[in-house]
């Protein structure tokens, strides 16, 4: 399998090197040449998290891992579950949080750090330079925490985190620096990209990204889409998936997954205020803008990278992107309300993020955007305490922390504050 640029320059790249270089050369972010469709044996059957990553992943590093090699890295990432839980008859959630700090990207970043150890040669270290508005950051440093030849530098905008999603990634040190940025995610985001732009500097500091651009994290996510499935009752119902969205990775692995053979009938791209996806969806015209910030902070992105791999999977085909995925947006107040409702009504909890997901498939099935009788699934992305302060006075009574937030109380954060400028960050990133 080969790796090319969303931008069609022509270059091509072995999955160790695309990792490696986080983009391409001409600011493109890497796709497989093909998709490959899943083995039969895989769609139906049960199997463990890891078992299912080895047969899924499998097309995709052929040559570059051996099957005993894929099957070592799946299950020393994927040690935990991904249970998918009913809320209803025709509603279920997926519950992606139940790794290490408690969100979906633990799945995409410790299959990342596990590749990069795999492919990394020589002495040098790597810098891994990741943006995040929430759970990126967590997630990418405990999964390089520690690791031997790699150092990460998180950007992450001051005061728009929560505080326990900031000390998962700003209260270590050790080989990970955590920057404050005076700014918004979009910023942070605008940092890094400028970051990978920069020739001398991508070279010096021996950049890498952790980020969804990075094709080592968006391949893993694959994977829980099919074991979704495989946990589901396959009654003949069409399947309809929400995914909360922010930066899109994690609906182009959706999209992919369908790619390779995944019976799924609709996607909805659920969005809190910042809906430019939405927006375009609607309109045909992409206008991105300056991020708003919301309850569900994670998703408040402007400028989502990862919509231009959207675009290349289609081929720029808008109408054939919109028989797959339906946009809809939400904001704080009915966010607010569809977590209230549904904890008092099922006694289920639901993070922001989430809650907006759930928001998104209601719509689209009260709109007939969702074929008629479909079962819908929400991709459950982060656990609701890590948003305590907002739940707690919404709902009246306490959140208990699990144990891996528990540890983090009072924990002090070692974030540098420094303006959103390239030379701001450039002495962290080459020290």
């Amino acid at each position: 399998m080969r790796y090319v640029s969303t931008r069609g320059g022509g270059q091509s790249a072995t999955l160790g090197e695309a990792i490696a270089s986080g983009v391409a050369s001409d600011g493109g972010l890497y796709m497989p040449e093909s998709i490959p469709l899943l083995p039969m044996s895989v769609r139906p059957s049960v199997a463990s998290l890891a078992e299912t990553a080895t047969a899924v992943l499998a097309p995709f590093v052929e040559e570059e891992l051996s099957g005993e090699a894929l099957r070592s890295l799946a299950a020393a990432a994927l040690d935990f579950p991904i249970p998918l839980r009913p809320l209803d008859t025709a509603t279920a959630v997926l519950e992606l949080f139940h790794g290490p700090t408690l969100a979906f990207k633990d799945v995409g970043a410790r299959c990342l750090a596990r590749l990069l150890t795999h492919f990394l040669k020589g002495d040098r270290p790597l810098t891994v330079l990741v943006a995040t508005s929430g759970d990126t950051g967590g997630a990418v440093a405990s999964a390089f925490f520690g690791l031997a030849g790699v150092r990460v530098v998180i950007l992450y905008p001051r005061g728009q985190v929560s505080r326990l999603q900031e000390a998962q990634f700003a209260s270590l040190g050790g080989n990970v620096t955590a920057l404050a940025v005076e700014g918004t995610f979009d910023d942070c985001q605008r940092l890094a990209k400028e970051a990978f732009a920069d020739e001398e500097l991508r070279r010096g500091a021996a950049l890498t990204s952790a980020n969804s651009i990075s094709i080592g994290r968006l391949l893993p996510q694959i994977v829980y889409y099919v074991h979704a499935l495989a946990q589901h009752h396959d009654d003949g119902r069409p399947i309809v998936i929400s995914v909360p969205s922010g930066n899109f990775g994690n609906l182009t692995a959706g999209l992919m997954a369908k790619r390779m053979g995944l019976p799924i009938a609709r996607f909805v791209a659920a969005t809190n205020a910042n809906d430019v996806v939405p927006a375009y969806l609607r309109t045909g015209r992409y206008a991105p803008r300056a991020s708003v910030r919301t309850i569900s902070n994670a998703m408040d992105v402007g400028a989502p990278s990862n919509l231009e791999r959207v675009q290349a999977l289609y081929g720029g085909n808008l109408a054939a992107l919109r028989a797959d995925v339906v946009g809809t947006t939400h904001g704080d107040a009915q966010t607010r309300d569809c977590i209230r409702e549904t904890f008092a009504r099922t006694g289920y909890l639901l993070d922001p993020h989430t809650a907006v997901g759930l928001l998104g498939l209601r719509e689209a099935m009260a709109e007939g955007s969702a074929p008629e009788g479909a079962f819908g699934i929400v991709l459950a992305t982060a656990h609701p305490a890590k948003f305590r302060e907002e739940l707690e006075p919404l709902l009246g009574e306490p959140i208990p922390l699990p144990p891996a937030l528990l540890r983090l109380e009072g924990s002090a954060s070692s974030g540098i504050r420094v303006n959103a400028t390239l030379d701001e960050i450039r002495p962290h990133l080459i020290s």
